[in-house]
């Protein structure tokens, strides 16, 4: 425990571990792109990449350059977004509602989401002029607000927040399962079901703007506040005696979890256990402070989804596995190696 808590308070061992983090990251998404049907070398994949920005163009093929430009390329790096806004979402959500079961969709988030794409999907509600990805945010931006509205009404307590996402889950996704029992075609619901488990075959560079934009703005937001949550992991009373406004950081925080989270639900689908998960592994090596732990949730999360995609595309080949089925997969024993960690804790 003392090496531990020797190794948390060292800068020197702390700003190693941020360029292992990074280097992995870099590595990681290198690799993550050589893999698949058609062979390439990290080499080429720099070659390539160098080329498109600006650099001495690559002496590839049309077709290798495009299946690294256009395809693997955004899909690794909306990966490594993704995995970041959830593992962020999930330490701001764990310390905000001082739940260590919490995570980015426990507001019923992804349920919205969810719903909103079906309707589009499926029913074809407004489809001339909204697409997938809009439909599942604005679907998401309603349960939060509907979140938001019963929370308030009930007490606006950490407890209360979490009982009204859970109430909300449980609406769309009631809602999402009748659309698609009543009026789906079998191939319909084969592609709505494949979306909602996650996936990110469908990245492109748009989204990936979206998704940097979205996660750049939201680590900000969050990385202001971060002293306000080491007074909140004191409790509220603690927290207000030092002169933090928990409502506004709260209100803030949640607003900030809830937009990262629709956006990447909207491009990605839902993909569990990263926000509920690293956040702990992020913890236990750099400690509760929230000025390193948050920054480290986003890099775990990164490296994570990065390697989980690698695998859901390329395990059973030529089919493809949703990125939620892997995440779970390696999610839940994790989780249970966790909780038996903290029941072990004297």
């Amino acid at each position: 425990m003392t090496t531990r808590v020797r190794l948390r308070d060292n800068p020197k061992s702390v700003t190693l571990l941020w360029v292992i983090g990074v280097v992995t990251l870099a590595g990681s998404a290198a690799v993550a792109i050589t893999l698949g049907p058609a062979g390439l070398s990290v080499g080429e994949v720099a070659s390539i990449v160098v080329g498109h920005l600006g650099g001495t163009a690559a002496d590839v093929t049309p077709i290798r350059d495009g299946i690294v430009w256009d395809l693997r390329l955004p899909r690794t790096l909306l990966a490594a977004l993704c995995g970041a806004g959830l593992g962020l979402c999930g330490a701001i959500m764990q310390s905000l509602l001082r739940n260590p079961l919490a995570d980015p969709f426990v507001l019923g988030i992804s349920s919205g989401a969810s719903t909103g794409a079906v309707l589009i999907v499926i029913l074809g509600v407004g489809s001339g002029v909204v697409g997938l990805s809009s439909g599942a945010f604005i679907g998401a931006v309603i349960s939060f607000a509907l979140v938001l509205l019963l929370a308030h009404a009930a007490g606006g307590t950490p407890d209360r927040v979490i009982l009204a996402g859970v109430a909300a889950t449980q609406l769309f996704s009631a809602l999402t399962s009748f659309i698609v029992i009543t009026s789906a075609d079998p191939e319909q619901t084969r592609g709505v079901m494949f979306w909602l488990l996650g996936s990110l075959g469908g990245a492109d560079w748009l989204d990936v703007a979206l998704c940097a934009a979205v996660v750049a703005v939201g680590l900000v937001v969050c990385l202001t506040h971060s002293r306000a949550l080491d007074a909140i992991a004191f409790g509220e009373d603690a927290a207000s005696s030092l002169g933090v406004n928990v409502w506004r950081v709260r209100l803030t925080l949640l607003l900030a979890t809830a937009l990262m989270t629709a956006v990447i639900v909207s491009v990605a689908g839902a993909i569990g256990f990263v926000g509920l998960v690293l956040p702990h592994a992020a913890r236990a090596l750099v400690g509760p402070s929230h000025r390193r732990l948050l920054p480290a949730s986003a890099l775990i999360g990164s490296i994570f989804l990065v390697w989980v995609d690698a695998v859901a595309r390329t395990a059973i080949a030529p089919q493809e596995l949703p990125a939620g089925v892997v995440t779970a997969l390696v999610g839940v024993p994790a989780f249970a190696v966790i909780l038996w960690r903290r029941k072990a804790r004297p």
